[in-house]
């Protein structure tokens, strides 16, 4: 079993280990230098969950559940 990104709580660290979008929201997540290995950590989730904000390479991105559903993960430290 593996874990996505949406399943990050806030405060959590994980690095990618695999993007599986496709098409125009893939390439927008590589531009960000959303890559394998980079680290990630879950700063903000919006009340409803939707969407949650990240800390990637010193920049906080927000990401929809919709998208982050198709990002897995590994090594989740748990900080929260």
């Amino acid at each position: 079993m593996y874990q996505t990104l949406d399943s990050l709580k806030i405060g959590d660290i994980a690095y990618i280990e695999e993007i599986r979008s496709e098409g125009s929201i893939r390439r927008r997540l590589l531009d960000i230098g959303l890559t394998p290995g980079c680290k990630v950590k879950c700063v903000l989730k919006s009340p409803s969950g939707d969407p949650s904000a990240y800390l990637i390479r010193g920049a906080f991105i927000a990401i929809r559940k919709e998208d982050a559903t198709a990002i897995i993960i590994k090594g989740v430290e748990q900080n929260g």
